[in-house]
């Protein structure tokens, strides 16, 4: 294993850039991270969707921060708590998911995931797995566990609270989800936990449980989010989302679509670029010296590099100037076989995989987001009932940058 860097500056950065807070203190972790001791660290990431998104890169850029120094970090797919479905900030109870769905979902999150952790060499990045140990567990040994908490520490929580001013139900296996999530620290035997600040509750518990148990004091170093211009957590419901697994071309345009309010902290939690261009780039955007489209367009350029490499990050950005600034059509363009034919519009994009549905194809086609023609020929579509005439050359685009050519 590779030597442990105690460089100030970059214990520094570690304890700064993107970070909320530190549980107990700062002071504790950083003489810690000084000492040249080998510190073991996991974060957990919830296999509900088939892909990671770019939520989860923030702590991954933390995760691969430790791991660059020479610590031990631990990557914890969680099979077994994903089924519960964690209630952090949920208003009711989450689907609860089977074996077979999370372990479906979670297929490819190591290889998104080594986008931005080594997984190999000197120092690799441990994949773990929670239902390996949860599994085991018997009903005496839940009931064990669950005596070192009580209801008032569970009912406390804020989602919880607001449930039930609303009366509506809070399920006994959410109040568990906590205690679930603990026993992933007594397990894997950390030293620091990361995570977003909204599982602050949950990983205080396995802070609480580690003392408990083992005696031991665990850091927490609690994550910023990455929140819209209205302070929201950017998420799927949000529709602003960007999954890891996007195509280049996607990924880039999808960044470019962010409030350009959300750039100084986009380039604090979701890049690797050195922590005092960083800090320059969100001063020029604060003075008005830097022009929020170019700043941009890095942001875009960065984060399509860090998950698909320099070569598709350069295309990316390429096709976006092409198909969105200069409203050209690009030099290649997708082709699908559809029989000829008159078409509903609805019918036409869900066959298309433009839309997931007719209604959605409807309410696209009614906000004007549909253009059909030729090259250099394309129409806005204004009547969700029209039926279109499906022939080999026919284009249909969905918004700036999809294109599906029928042949």
């Amino acid at each position: 294993m590779a030597k442990v860097n105690t460089d100030s500056n970059l214990i520094a950065e570690i304890l700064e850039r993107g970070v909320e807070k530190i549980y107990p203190n700062r002071e504790n972790l950083e003489k810690k991270l000084k000492s040249g001791e080998v510190l073991r660290l996991y974060c957990g990431f919830d296999p509900s969707a088939s892909s990671l998104q770019i939520g989860n890169a923030i702590a991954l850029i933390k995760l691969a921060q430790f791991q660059r120094l020479g610590h031990k970090v631990i990557f914890l797919v969680g099979t077994f708590t994903g089924m519960i479905g964690d209630p952090t900030d949920k208003g009711s109870v989450r689907k609860q998911l089977s074996r077979e769905e999370v372990t479906a979902n979670a297929v490819n999150f190591q290889k998104q995931a080594g986008a931005y952790l080594n997984f190999t060499g000197d120092n690799p990045a441990e994949l773990r797995y929670n239902h390996e140990w949860h599994d085991q567990l018997s009903f005496k040994d839940l009931l064990g566990l669950a005596s070192n908490f009580t209801v008032q520490q569970m009912i406390q929580r804020d989602m919880f609270q607001k449930r039930l001013e609303e009366e509506k139900p809070i399920f006994l296996h959410e109040f568990l989800y906590p205690l679930a999530q603990a026993y992933d620290s007594i397990v894997l035997d950390v030293d620091v936990e990361v995570g977003g600040n909204d599982q602050l509750f949950n990983m205080m518990c396995g802070r609480d449980l580690l003392k408990a148990l083992k005696q031991k004091d665990k850091d927490v170093l609690t994550l910023k989010l990455l929140t819209d211009s209205e302070g929201k957590k950017m998420g799927k419901s949000e529709g602003n989302i960007v999954m890891l697994d996007e195509s280049p071309n996607n990924m880039y345009g999808q960044v470019m679509s962010w409030a350009d309010d959300i750039l100084p902290s986009a380039f604090e939690l979701c890049t690797f670029l050195p922590w005092a261009e960083v800090k320059d780039i969100q001063a020029g955007l604060s003075s008005g010296k830097l022009n929020p489209r170019d700043v941009k367009m890095k942001l875009a350029w960065e984060i399509t590099r860090i998950n698909h490499g320099e070569k598709d990050a350069d295309a990316s950005q390429d096709y976006f100037i092409k198909t969105v600034q200069n409203k050209e059509m690009p030099d290649e363009v997708e082709s699908k076989v559809v029989p000829a034919g008159n078409y509903k519009i609805a019918d036409l994009l869900v066959a298309l995989n433009l839309c997931s549905s007719r209604g959605e194809a409807r309410r696209l086609v009614d906000q004007g987001g549909i253009k059909v023609g030729l090259v250099n020929n394309m129409k806005t579509l204004t009547d969700s009932q029209a039926e279109i005439v499906v022939s080999p050359g026919l284009i249909i685009q969905r918004g700036k940058r999809q294109f599906i050519k029928i042949s």
